[in-house]
Order: structure tokens, then C-alpha cells, then sequence
């Protein structure tokens, strides 16, 4: 279940992970069920054009799709269940039946091969889907359970990086080892042994209680669906991001599925070159996610979503102007490839794909995680599931649209690098909060490195107070961006009114206030504005000042703090901002001098007490405890 955050020296890698329970048999269970779906699927596409029969290039391409088509129905015809059940019953036994089940269907795939029958082997196919269905739900939902909300990224990153090497690995081999003299044997042993191995992993899942246990299944699978989607419309932000993911698994279908005869016309490679490329890609999409929480500071950073939209699109578009034209020489081995100076551009085009490929995606599935009620997060993923097997099926339907209508496949790339640009412009012109989120943190990384102790006194849930010094025009952002709930400001209508920061401030409901000598009117509505989101369960966060510091002291508290409280009791979590005074955003620095900072890149701290208890809540107290949190370090 989910437990208390640590403090910034008690912070660990995302790879100390690995060596606990409640995470690392997950984690193998995972990996090894890709490793294992791509070993069979490759195996099967390998012998449909190279070994069962003697089948036309028609007929070839006909099984490859049907293939294709088989993994995915079962998401459309089972997610929607699945998504209940996982809500329902104990997640670490479904997880454990499920991969019984992959045995079960495994020994079947073994069978088929003996038989070398293509009707049986597709039927397996079937089955492996369904299974992959039935566990798609379960695994990211077990994940809020187990981790703290600070490893949600680290631990959505591992499990993300895991499961594209996987794949790669798995095609890799299973195209090898059917590729052999008599290989299906080999294959069939790879199969259960590994499926083996993920069930004994999956025995040392810690239990995971039901969400819902009363919950009454609904076995229509469209009304469900339907249900599903009407449920996150009430979520803007996290149906943004079920889009957003599912768009990412268009993209990368429409890309990968190309690289094959993209390598063979446009690059003259052969089959090394294509797995070399495929590796790249993947290697790539291991990197970006592992990056993910060091750029995030182990919080959940959806600034990094349109960071990593901007990388899929520059390097998609590259990846046209680097080889626009069919390839003059032909059947270059993967050596013969790197060894042109040329084709180094291709290699790090998709290499950085990859990286951005990361950044974009695991961050919306840790936001999905953390901002969907656990009453409804494993249908939600199931919901998720169907919308990403949609859009890849709708990727291949296009591309065959797109090719028939003369394109060539760098054009289809590019086309698909700029349909890229146009969706995202659309997602944040509905959710500003991403890109709000994104200048944030390219403010905060780049002029500040920060040290964060004792955020784990804000609560999880409910009306809480947030009370800090004002050094800087940039104080908001700051503890905004590194406090795990949304918080909404309390801020003097003039800092509001910063051009650029005014956008930020907009997007994060800040609520503008005036002293009563200025705009009385705005100081009612301001104080209204508190009440009602300390009602609805909001933070809020004000500088008792109420104004910057001139001298980088800590000026006297004003009275307001214990009028909101006593309008609407709330416990106040005194903070402490250290180091900012003489940084760029400061007024001796910004608004005094107007030249550039005498320390860029600075070292400050955020640090933050246990809550008071609202009737406790005393202005000057609170000016002493957050002096006493200061210190000496201004």
C-alpha cells in the first residue's frame, strides 16, 4: 500500500527498486511475459513466410496481417472485463492465474509447432493476446499499491525501459532459433521454460487488496467501454492523457511497422540492418525512460510529456531530410551501415526518437496512476488499452491509405512527424497544465538546483495550507514544481500580471489578491476564491508577507493567514525557501540591478515542518517557525 515519501537524503536510485519485493517480481514478471509474446510472434511470422507451406507473397502478407489483427482483437473484446476484474479481486493472484493461463497456452504453442499447423498456431496467437489483455490492467494498477507516489516514476520508467528491450530481445531470438535447423523444438522449450520462470516470479507479488470487492461485473464489453470512456471525461487531464498514449503507440506503430522496407529502399540495408535500427530505437526508449526520474526529481513531471512531443517531431522530421531517396547500393550488412559517415545521422535521428519517446510516455502513465481515483484506476487502463490498440490499428489502415495514395515511406514519416506537432498543439491548447508545467521546469532546472526535506508533512489528500517566505518573483513556481499536489497560489495581483509567468499562474488557478487600500473588491474575491478550494480539498499556498523581501529577511507576518483559517480550519504546513536571496529571480537582483545574476545555477533548499493544527494557527508563530526553518541561509 502506499507509504509515507522519504526525505531528500533518504532518496534512493530507481534501480534500489530491484531488490525489493514489492517491486522486482513485478518487474521480471513483466519483462519476461514481453520477452516471451515476441519470441512466439516472431517465430510464427518467420515461419509463415519461410516454412508451414508454400504460401504465395499474397498469401504471405495476408497471414502476417491476420496475425497482426488476432494479438489485438482480444484487447477490444476483453480489456473492458478485465479492467473490472482487476478492480474487484487481489491483484498479485490475478496476476499469478494469468500467467498459469500462459503456460497453459504456451503447451499449446508447443503443439502447434509439432503439428506445423498455421490454423492452430494463429489460434495460440489468439489466446496470447488474451492473456496479454487480461494483464495489461492489473500491471500498472498494482504499481500506486506497492510504490510511494515519488517512486511512481522511477518504477512506470524501469518497467517501460524493461519492456521495449524485451521485445527486442525476444523478436531477435525467436527469428533465430526457428531460423535453425529444426528450430521449433527450441522455440516450444524457450517458451515454457521462460513462461515458467514469470509464473514463479509472480508467486512473490505481495498481495494487493481489492479496490472495489462489492463491485457487480458488467459483462457487456462495448457498454463498459462506454462507461469507462463517460467516467474520464470527468477527468480532463487524465483523458488527455489516455490520448496521449495511445497516440504514442500510433506513432511508433507507424514508424516501426515501415522500418523493414524503409531499410531495404531508402537505406540499401539487410536484416542485420533493420534489427541494428530496431535496437537503436529501443536502446533509445530504455534511456529516456531511465532519465525520467533525475529530469522529474521523482515526482511526477508531465513537463517532460511536452518536452518529448518536441523531440518526437524534430527528429521524425530529420529523419526524412536524412535519406529522402531510394538507396544506390543494396544489401549492406550492419557493419557496412556504420561504417558510412552518412548513415550516422539516420542512427542518432532514431536514437533520440527513442529518448524523447520516454520522456513523453512515462510520465503519462505515472500521472494516470496518481490522478485517477483507485476506485476506478484498473478500468481506466483498461479503457486506456482499448484506445491504444485502436490507434495502431488505425496506424496500419492509414499507412496503407497513405502509401496507395502514392506517398513514399519517408514521406509517410514525415507526414506522421507532423501530424505529431498538430496533436500536440491540440492536447495542450486543451490542457495548459502541461505546458505550464514544461516552462516550469525548464526555469527551475536551469537556473536552480535544488535540495527538498520534509515535503512528506503535506498531506496526500484534503485542505491543507502551504505558508512560506517570499524572496523571489519565482517562489510559486519553486515549491509549485516540486510539491506532488497542484497547489494554488495566493499571490499579489502585480507578480500575477508577469508577462510569461502570468500564463504559468493562469493555468495553475492562482488566485490574485490586492491590499484593501488598492482594489478592496479583489481582496473579498480573493479571500472567497480560498474558502471554496480549501472546501473542495485544494492546497493553497501564500506568502504571509505579502510582499517580496527588500533585504533577503524575513518580513513581519500579516493577520490574514488566521483569517482564512478561522473562515475555513485548515492545517498550516509551515515552508522555508533558502538560498534564493541573490539568485535571478530576487529583487536585488532582477528588479534593482537589471543585469545578469551573480550566481546562476544556484544551490537552494526547500524545506518544510509537521502541519499546525488550524486552532493553533498564529501569525507570528508561523513567522517563527518558518525563520526557524530558514535559518541563517537567506
Amino acid at each position: 500500500m502506499s507509504q509515507p515519501a522519504q526525505d531528500s537524503h533518504q532518496e534512493t536510485s530507481q534501480f534500489a527498486l530491484l531488490g525489493e519485493r514489492r517491486y522486482a517480481p513485478l518487474f521480471v514478471t513483466q519483462a519476461l511475459g514481453a520477452f516471451n509474446d515476441n519470441v512466439y510472434k516472431n517465430a510464427l511470422v518467420i515461419l509463415i513466410g519461410f516454412g508451414i507451406a508454400r504460401l504465395t507473397p499474397a498469401q504471405i502478407d495476408f497471414y502476417v496481417n491476420l496475425a497482426g489483427g488476432l494479438f489485438i482483437l482480444p484487447f477490444f473484446l476483453f480489456s473492458a472485463t478485465a479492467g473490472q476484474i482487476a478492480e474487484k479481486y487481489d491483484k498479485a493472484l490475478l496476476i499469478r492465474f494469468t500467467k498459469v493461463f500462459e503456460i497453459a497456452v504456451m503447451l499449446l504453442a508447443a503443439a502447434g509447432f509439432a503439428l506445423q499447423s498455421l490454423p492452430f498456431l494463429l489460434a495460440v496467437l489468439f489466446l496470447m493476446g488474451t492473456q496479454a489483455a487480461l494483464f495489461g490492467p492489473v500491471k500498472y494498477s498494482i504499481l500506486p499499491q506497492h510504490l510511494r507516489s515519488e517512486e511512481l516514476v522511477g518504477g512506470n520508467a524501469m518497467i517501460e525501459a524493461a519492456t521495449f528491450l524485451a521485445i527486442l530481445l525476444g523478436t531477435m531470438l525467436g527469428g533465430w532459433l526457428i531460423a535453425r535447423g529444426n528450430g521449433a523444438p527450441w522455440v516450444s522449450a524457450v517458451l515454457i521454460a521462460v513462461t515458467v520462470a514469470g509464473w514463479l516470479a509472480a508467486r512473490f507479488i505481495p498481495p494487493a487488496p481489492p479496490a472495489v470487492a462489492e463491485l457487480r461485473i458488467n459483462w457487456n464489453p462495448y457498454s463498459e467501454t462506454r462507461d469507462n470512456l463517460r467516467f474520464l471525461r470527468g477527468n480532463r487531464v487524465v483523458l488527455l492523457a489516455v490520448l496521449g498514449i495511445s497516440w504514442f503507440w500510433f506513432y511508433g506503430a507507424m514508424f516501426l511497422s515501415q522500418l523493414p522496407n524503409y531499410t531495404k529502399q531508402f537505406l540499401g540495408g539487410d536484416a542485420s540492418v533493420v534489427t541494428l535500427l530496431l535496437t537503436i530505437f529501443s536502446v533509445g526508449i530504455g534511456i529516456g525512460s531511465l532519465l525520467c526520474e533525475r529530469m522529474s526529481g521523482r515526482q511526477v513531471e508531465i513537463g517532460l510529456v511536452p518536452l518529448g512531443s518536441i523531440g518526437l517531431t524534430i527528429f521524425g522530421i530529420d529523419l526524412f531530410f536524412a535519406a529522402p531517396n531510394l538507396a544506390t547500393v543494396h544489401e549492406q550488412t550492419a557493419m557496412q551501415f556504420l561504417s558510412a559517415a552518412s548513415n550516422h545521422r539516420i542512427a542518432w535521428d532514431l536514437l533520440l526518437t527513442g529518448v524523447f519517446g520516454g520522456f513523453y510516455i512515462v510520465p503519462l502513465y505515472a500521472l494516470i496512476q496518481l490522478r485517477t481515483a483507485a476506485t476506478h484506476r484498473s478500468r481506466v487502463i483498461a479503457g486506456n488499452n482499448i484506445l491504444n490498440a485502436l490507434f495502431m490499428v488505425g496506424a496500419a489502415l492509414l499507412a496503407i491509405v497513405f502509401l496507395k495514395a502514392g506517398l513514399t515511406i519517408p514521406q509517410l514519416l514525415l507526414t506522421t512527424a507532423l501530424m505529431n506537432a498538430a496533436v500536440a498543439v491540440f492536447i495542450y491548447t486543451l490542457a495548459p497544465e502541461f505546458l505550464m508545467r514544461l516552462l516550469v521546469w525548464l526555469l527551475i532546472n536551469t537556473l536552480y538546483r535544488i535540495r527538498k526535506t520534509g515535503l512528506e508533512h503535506i498531506p496526500d489528500e484534503g485542505p491543507v495550507i502551504v505558508a512560506a517566505n517570499h524572496v523571489s518573483y519565482v517562489d510559486a513556481l519553486i515549491i509549485g514544481g516540486n510539491v506532488r499536489r497542484p497547489i494554488r497560489f495566493v499571490m499579489y495581483h502585480k507578480i500575477f500580471r508577469i508577462p510569461v509567468l502570468s500564463f504559468i499562474f493562469r493555468t495553475a488557478r492562482a488566485i490574485p489578491i490586492a491590499p484593501a487600500k488598492e482594489d478592496e473588491a479583489l481582496m473579498h474575491r480573493a479571500f472567497d476564491e480560498i474558502a471554496a478550494a480549501l472546501e473542495a480539498g485544494d492546497i493553497i499556498g501564500i506568502f504571509p508577507e505579502g510582499q517580496l523581501t527588500r533585504d533577503g529577511e524575513i518580513g513581519e507576518f500579516r493577520s490574514g493567514i488566521e483569517k482564512i483559517v478561522a473562515r475555513t480550519p485548515a492545517p498550516v504546513v509551515p515552508m522555508a525557501l533558502r538560498g534564493l536571496w541573490g539568485s535571478f529571480f530576487s529583487r536585488n537582483n532582477f528588479l534593482a540591478r537589471m543585469r545578469l545574476p551573480s550566481r546562476f545555477w544556484s544551490r537552494i533548499e526547500l524545506v518544510a515542518a509537521a502541519p499546525i493544527p488550524p486552532a493553533q494557527v498564529k501569525a507570528a508563530d508561523l513567522e517563527q517557525g518558518v525563520r526557524a526553518l530558514r535559518g541563517t541561509m537567506a
